[in-house]
C-alpha cells in the first residue's frame, strides 16, 4: 500500500460489488453471454467490463490487483457499471490514486492538537451533547453532556478514546444505540472511507488491526469494502441514561483548518 493508491483494495472492491448485482440489475439478459451456466453469484467479468467498455482482460487485471493505473474516465464508468453510490465513487477513487495529497513515506503523524477556540465552543454548547474527533476518530474534546450521553472519554488512557473503538467493543455503545447493528454498520463504512484518506499511517492501520482482532463484527464488515459519506446532519435513537430513550437530531461540521477533525453536536429532536 502506497500513497499512489491500493490495486489489492481495488481489486477486492471491484469484485465485492460484482458479486452483489446480478444481470438484472444493470439491464443485461440472464444469458448474455451464450447461456453458460454461472458458477458463482453475481455478474460475470465479462459483463463488467461489457458494461464499462472496457476490454475483460483489462477488467480482469484490475479486479486482480495488479499495478495498472485507470484513468478518471474509467474509474467513473466502473463506478456507473457497478451501480455504486457517490460514497463508493470517491472510495474507489482514492484506492487508484491515493489521498489528494502526497504525505510523503509512512510515519506516525505528529499528535492533532485542537484549536483552543474548537475546544472552548465545544464546552460552550452545554447542555448539548458535543465532541470533536479526529483522523483517526480519536475523540480530541467533549463537553459533560457528551460524556454523560456516550462515555467519560476522559477517564481512559488517550490512545484509548476513539470512537470506532467504543462501538465495537463496549456494552455501553450497545445501550447507548436501540439499533445498535446499523448504526455500527454506518460508523464503520465513515471510518473506512476516512481512513482510505491515510493509507500509510501506521496508527489507523494499527487501529483497524485492533479492531480485527477484537470485534467479530469488523472482522466480518470490513473485508465487504462497504463505505459511506459523513452527512452534515440528520437523526438517532439513543438511550440517555438518566432520561431513557430520545431521538437526538446531529449536525457534522469540518473544522476549517483541520479538515480530518470534525465537531458533532447533538440535540432533542422535539417538534420532528
Amino acid at each position: 500500500m502506497t500513497a499512489a493508491g491500493d490495486p489489492a483494495a481495488l481489486g477486492q472492491l471491484l469484485r465485492s460489488r460484482r458479486e452483489r448485482l446480478v444481470p438484472a440489475d444493470v439491464g443485461l439478459p440472464a444469458d448474455s453471454f451464450g447461456g453458460r451456466r454461472r458458477r458463482a453469484a453475481g455478474l460475470r467479468r465479462e459483463e463488467v467490463a461489457l458494461l464499462a467498455n472496457l476490454s475483460t482482460t483489462y477488467y480482469t487485471f484490475l479486479e486482480q490487483g495488479r499495478p495498472v493505473r485507470p484513468s478518471a474516465q474509467v474509474l467513473d464508468a466502473l463506478a456507473a457499471a457497478l451501480r455504486m453510490s457517490a460514497a463508493e465513487r470517491r472510495y474507489l477513487h482514492v484506492l487508484a490514486y491515493g489521498p489528494a495529497v502526497d504525505t510523503g513515506p509512512a510515519a506516525a503523524a505528529p499528535p492533532e492538537r485542537l484549536d483552543p477556540a474548537v475546544a472552548d465552543l465545544v464546552q460552550r454548547l452545554e447542555p448539548f451533547p458535543t465532541l470533536v474527533k479526529g483522523r483517526r476518530w480519536d475523540v480530541l474534546a467533549a463537553n459533560p453532556a457528551a460524556r454523560e450521553l456516550f462515555a467519560d472519554w476522559a477517564a481512559p488512557p488517550a490512545a484509548e478514546r476513539n470512537l470506532v473503538r467504543w462501538m465495537f467493543t463496549t456494552n455501553r455503545a450497545r445501550e447507548v444505540y436501540l439499533e445498535w447493528e446499523p448504526e455500527a454498520r454506518a460508523m464503520l463504512g465513515r471510518f473506512r472511507l476516512s481512513a482510505a484518506r491515510h493509507p500509510d499511517d501506521p496508527d489507523i492501520r494499527a487501529l483497524i488491526a485492533e479492531l480485527q482482532r477484537d470485534s467479530e463484527h469488523v472482522r466480518d464488515w470490513w473485508p465487504r469494502h462497504d463505505v459511506a459519506a459523513i452527512g452534515g446532519s440528520g437523526s438517532k435513537k439513543l438511550r440517555h441514561p438518566r432520561l431513557g430513550p430520545v431521538e437526538y437530531s446531529h449536525v457534522v461540521l469540518q473544522v476549517a483548518d483541520q479538515p480530518d477533525q470534525t465537531l458533532v453536536t447533538y440535540s432533542p429532536a422535539t417538534g420532528r
